[in-house]
């Protein structure tokens, strides 16, 4: 680790904050933009050459994928925020006992997603309403992408203790390397095998593999206490504990996240298959405003848990602020060029009118608001970096989880308003609700650990 620390991995504890954060948040940006363009590539695929049906089968199926993995995520920022600590305070065989902890927690998580998700895929399916012309290839599709859970959850834990580390750009490298491969095997399974989603889900199952391979070779090539050796691989109870106590909360809040969008999902369903086709491609344009956002959270939860484990709380303070500035930038540039251009990209997703008109409306009333979303989550990620996981999962629970379930079981019920619309307007309603909550939730946990260190 000493020695690849000044080409790939960032001190967080001094210097200017502005730069560093940028330049560790840059590879997260693309890592994810990429992966979004992947998996626009599976879309745009099935789109375009096997139909509508099979666009609305992937495309249905992405709030339920994000439910059911979204607690063992959780896991993986558990283990960034811990191996963050200990990398602040320099306590080695605490970051060495992590490593091993948190790679071998991935795989245990792992299998039990994929008996989880392959067993269970089409009946979640039929409670969330999936339109029956839709439902036999989404199942398809979960079954077959359930298969590289284990995977994912690899590269995913992977990735947080390299990102607690402050390298962000090798996951990015093996991201893309992952990604171009999925793309290729996308084109030979469903162009040349024509096998429909099952090709696109063996794809990402495929790559999915190949980016766990590469970040387990690079963290056992890694010197220093972050090194991965095999035969180390083991639980330490105290580490678990300690991964479990932020990781468990927010997995939890990025479930109740993916329930409320689950019960959104359903009630757009209720509308049919071209409306389903049009939120699809609505979401997928989005989410590369989101990820670019998202990269500042991240970003926050790493440069805040390694100053809060080195006891420099005075600098979490322009942590927090250069966050905010960035993540309010992104958010209106991107989400205003997004707007503008909303006819002409969804018009790569589909060539329906009606597709295209459904996915503006969303873009419009979502886009236009996202800002909102991502300062949210940066204070979420300021929390997190000092340990409190908790307090931002109850304000989940209460102000975006619950409000959006109450507006879809008033508001949208109302016959004047039970349109596609009232369901979109339930997103920026509880991000309002959040960032206001989080914002209090902040202040006060700022107060209790600077008048700790004083006493100290």
């Amino acid at each position: 680790m000493e020695n690849t620390r000044s080409k790939v991995h960032i001190d967080m504890c001094e210097g200017a904050i502005l730069p560093k954060m940028i330049r560790f948040s840059i590879p997260l940006m693309l890592s994810g933009i990429l992966q979004l363009l992947f998996n626009a590539a599976d879309i745009v695929v099935v789109g375009r050459f096997a139909g509508e049906a099979s666009l609305a089968a992937v495309g249905s199926t992405g709030s339920l994928t994000n439910l059911m993995i979204n607690l063992f995520v959780g896991m993986s920022i558990g283990a960034n925020v811990t191996m963050a600590h200990f990398i602040g305070s320099g306590k080695r065989r605490d970051i060495r006992l992590t490593v091993h902890t948190s790679m071998l927690l991935s795989m245990i998580c792992g299998v039990f997603l994929t008996i989880l998700g392959f067993f269970g895929a089409e009946k979640a399916l039929t409670m969330m309403e999936t339109p029956p012309e839709v439902l036999p290839l989404a199942a398809t599709y979960l079954k077959i992408y359930f298969l590289g859970m284990t995977s994912n959850m690899v590269y995913n834990f992977g990735s947080a203790i390299l990102r607690a580390s402050g390298d962000t750009q090798r996951p990015l490298v093996y991201l893309t390397v992952a990604g171009v491969i999925n793309v290729v095997l996308n084109l030979i399974f469903v162009i040349g095998f024509k096998l429909d989603v099952a090709g696109v889900a063996a794809a990402t199952a495929i790559s999915q593999t190949v980016s766990a391979v590469l970040i387990v070779r690079c963290l056992m090539k890694e010197e220093g206490a972050i090194k991965l050796i095999p035969q180390a691989l083991a639980i330490d109870p105290k580490k678990l504990k300690m991964i479990l106590a932020v990781g468990i909360p927010a997995g939890f809040q990025g479930m109740m996240f993916s329930f409320s969008n689950v019960v959104i999902q359903s009630s757009v369903n209720s509308f049919g298959g071209v409306v389903v086709a049009g939120n699809s491609a609505a979401q997928n344009i989005e989410g590369f405003v989101y990820t670019a956002m998202n990269s500042f959270y991240q970003a926050t939860v790493s440069f805040t848990g390694q100053n809060y484990g080195a006891g420099k709380y005075e600098r979490i303070d322009k942590i927090l602020m250069c966050a905010l500035g960035c993540v309010f930038l992104t958010g209106t540039v991107l989400g205003s060029a997004v707007i503008w251009c909303s006819r002409s990209l969804l018009g790569i997703y589909s060539d329906n009118a009606d597709v295209i008109a459904l996915g503006m409306v969303r873009i419009r009333v979502i886009v236009g608001t996202y800002a909102l979303l991502g300062m949210q989550e940066v204070l979420v990620g300021n929390l997190r970096g000092i340990g409190q996981s908790l307090v931002p999962t109850i304000v989940s629970f209460i102000f975006i989880c619950g409000l959006r379930i109450l507006w879809i079981a008033t508001a949208f019920q109302i016959p004047e308003f039970h349109t596609p619309r009232t369901i979109f307007y339930s997103y920026p309603i509880s991000w309002g609700a959040a960032l206001f909550a989080n914002l209090i939730c902040v202040l006060f946990m700022r107060k209790r650990y600077m008048s700790q260190k004083r006493e100290a």
